[in-house]
């Protein structure tokens, strides 16, 4: 229990350092802004509960929004990103149900099963954030243009990371 405090605890301390020093400085053309961050909650192990799902995902929120200096952007964000993980979660349950112990990667459930699962969320996400920091429906191509390349983005980061931790946990078995 402890060690998986732990290991979540360096896995949010690092993507959120990431995000800051790091990918907030990226923004190509105005449309493309990467936000890997949200691997923390996509990767929250499933036995999670939704309470404790919403405050970790404030937190995360919080944190980026603290030294990103846009107050509550990101954590609306965060916090409707972890109350639609449940919602996709459930409909993308396998037959048998998730294995007990488990959280969502590539190594668990395959890439077929976790690209439909980051795309459905990482959209939700960027789709929620862009509409609330541009918080009006008058430019809503802007709007959804920016969240459909910034989604793409940050699915490429995404599958990047996946690949080497799985390529990590193949070569230490």
């Amino acid at each position: 229990m402890i060690r998986t405090i732990i290991k979540y605890g360096i896995n949010l301390t690092f993507l959120v350092l990431l995000q800051v020093l790091i990918l907030n400085r990226i923004e190509y053309l105005g449309y493309i802004n990467p936000y890997l961050y949200i691997l923390f909650i996509l990767i929250l192990p499933f036995e999670l509960p939704q309470w404790a799902v919403l405050l970790l995902a404030f937190f995360t929120g919080m944190c980026i929004d603290l030294f990103s200096f846009t107050p509550g952007v990101h954590v609306s964000a965060t916090v409707f990103l972890g109350f639609m993980r449940n919602i996709v979660l459930s409909i993308l349950e396998p037959r048998d149900g998730y294995e007990p112990g488990s959280a969502p990667s590539v190594a668990a459930y395959g890439w077929s099963w976790f690209l439909r699962y980051s795309v459905l969320l990482v959209f939700c996400h960027h789709l929620f954030l862009f509409f609330v920091e541009a918080f009006s429906f008058n430019h809503l191509d802007n709007t959804l243009l920016k969240a459909v390349s910034s989604s793409a983005f940050t699915l490429v980061l995404i599958v990047l990371s996946q690949s080497t931790s799985r390529k990590k946990s193949l070569t230490s078995e």
